[in-house]
């Protein structure tokens, strides 16, 4: 069986970047697609799986490294589980993800409605002849006011299930462990552990 001794984490945000490092075994070189000038493809997948599954083809090809890609996003039952998939290109069009948190808690206060929400994480590794495994992870909340600065993207203004707490509130090592990739990750690892 084919070792793996290096692995490309294909995405450009650099929290992502170190989430999934961490979750991956301390011997494995983990390589960004910046050190190989590799951009991002275009997310036009209708799903978190399409789109990870699309982002792992695309970084593994053009690496020709094994590849592990994530796509993730918070869906929000009160916004008809909006952003979802569109959840960085929201931020990207409120300028930032603070405007977009201020856009979402605006929409979910207007709307009245329940406040849960659940942040989502696709999750697929492909190697270089074309074998793919994706599992998905859900961790489940609600909505909150902004709080905390750790974390990344819409952390601050989401709370887990039994917890009283934002993500973004959270010390790093905390949230990394009950996070939706670290469910997905935890799903992918019994199938991926004896590559390692």
């Amino acid at each position: 069986m084919y070792k793996i001794d290096k692995i490309l984490i294909g995405t450009h945000n650099k929290g992502k970047f170190k989430e999934i490092s961490d979750l991956l075994p301390e011997k494995v070189k983990k390589i960004s697609p910046n050190e190989l000038g590799i951009e991002s493809p275009t997310e036009n997948g209708k799903t978190f799986l399409q789109n990870s599954e699309l982002k792992a083809n695309f970084f593994c090809n053009k690496s020709k490294l094994v590849t592990l890609s994530d796509d993730s996003g918070l869906e929000i039952d009160c916004l008809n589980g909006q952003p979802g998939i569109f959840s960085s290109r929201w931020s990207k069009e409120f300028g930032g993800f603070d405007n977009a948190m201020a856009e979402i808690l605006k929409k979910v206060k207007k709307s009245n409605k329940n406040k849960k929400a659940q942040f989502v994480c696709s999750l697929t590794i492909q190697w270089p002849d074309g074998k793919k495994i994706s599992e998905a992870g859900i961790v489940k909340g609600n909505i909150s006011s902004k709080k905390g600065n750790n974390g990344f993207g819409y952390d601050p203004i989401f709370i887990p299930n039994g917890y009283s707490k934002t993500f973004g509130e959270m010390h790093y090592k905390e949230k990394l462990l009950i996070d939706h990739r670290y469910v997905a990750y935890k799903k992918l690892e019994e199938k991926i552990k004896a590559y390692f």
